[in-house]
């Protein structure tokens, strides 16, 4: 059995009026990457800072590396712990490498790690530099680099990849599944859903406070029952052939389409129907030029299971 590093039990969290947690539950496994996702207002950050154990909770617990968050030693849990907010500020005036002495001190690891970890997150270069000379995106890696230091069994990241460019994205990942590879837990949020789907290992959708969903991308499909997308680019003069060839299935819907390189046929079915149109498709070889199938995204998850735009 895994060990689990948290352990979130019937958590609810009251702002006045608010509530902003309505009895949640969930736990996270050594060296998972899990994903929490949400609309703004929908819990993420409280759920964070409790796990934290930067806010009590107003009812429930909360269970980290075996300390409870509340617990008069679970200072010493945090040491342990890597976060990155979702706005992170420093001292303007100090370098990137005396920024990281800083978090080296208060973590109580060797200076001597510092420089090391920046230069793994791109920022060698730039560690005598003052703060107040570095980009956004180079202000995003070295919130990363802090994160880092110590080589923290629990890593908690709030859109982390704000400012980053494409290949800054790249790197932030590789750099992740190192940590991840020596057993690090990580549990991440981000607005982008494209760029994590394929990423965690397992999710929880938040909605209203409450967990609307939970599991692996691919239990979450199954669960909600989507439709997948088959894109069947079809040979000149060959249309009525494919269409008439696929119209004989049931329970399937198809959308025509002319685009630059011809035709394509669109055809939307459910599981049960995907292996059939597939297997008819790959059939009619002299009539079909290219097939493409499009599972349901992350995206189109969230907003099944209840999400909304911010």
């Amino acid at each position: 059995m895994k060990n689990v590093p948290i352990q979130v039990s019937n958590i609810s969290k009251q702002f006045g009026d608010v509530r902003a947690l309505d009895n949640v539950s969930l736990s996270v496994a050594q060296g998972e990457m899990f994903g929490l996702i949400g609309h703004n207002g929908a819990g993420k950050s409280t759920l964070f800072k409790l796990m934290l154990g930067l806010i009590p909770p107003t009812s429930g617990t909360i269970v980290v590396n075996r300390i409870p968050a509340a617990h008069g030693n679970f200072r010493d849990v945090r040491r342990r712990i890597g976060y990155l907010p979702e706005n992170f500020v420093t001292y303007d005036n100090l370098t990137g490498l005396e920024v990281l002495h800083l978090f080296a001190d208060l973590k109580r690891v060797p200076r001597a790690e510092c420089a090391p970890v920046l230069d793994s997150v791109g920022l060698g270069h730039a560690m005598h530099r003052r703060v107040r000379g570095y980009s956004k995106g180079m202000r995003q890696r070295l919130g990363f680099a802090q994160v880092l230091v110590g080589k923290p069994d629990l890593i908690f990241l709030d859109e982390p990849t704000n400012g980053l460019d494409a290949e800054g994205i790249h790197e932030f990942y590789r750099v992740l599944r190192d940590a991840q590879s020596r057993g690090a837990t990580i549990i991440i949020t981000s607005h982008i859903l494209a760029e994590i789907q394929e990423r965690v290992d397992r999710l929880v959708i938040l909605s209203g406070g409450k967990i609307a969903a939970e599991g692996t991308l691919a239990q979450l499909r199954s669960q909600l029952v989507l439709p997948s997308t088959i894109e069947a680019g079809v040979q000149p003069g060959c249309l009525e052939q494919v269409r008439g060839a696929l119209a004989a299935l049931t329970d399937v819907t198809l959308q025509i389409e002319t685009g630059a390189e011809g035709d394509v046929v669109k055809v939307s079915c459910q599981a049960a129907q995907k292996i059939d149109a597939l297997h008819m498709l790959t059939g009619m070889r002299s009539a079909v030029r290219d097939i493409v199938v499009h599972e349901p995204t992350l995206e189109d998850l969230f907003f099944g299971y209840g999400g909304k735009h911010d």
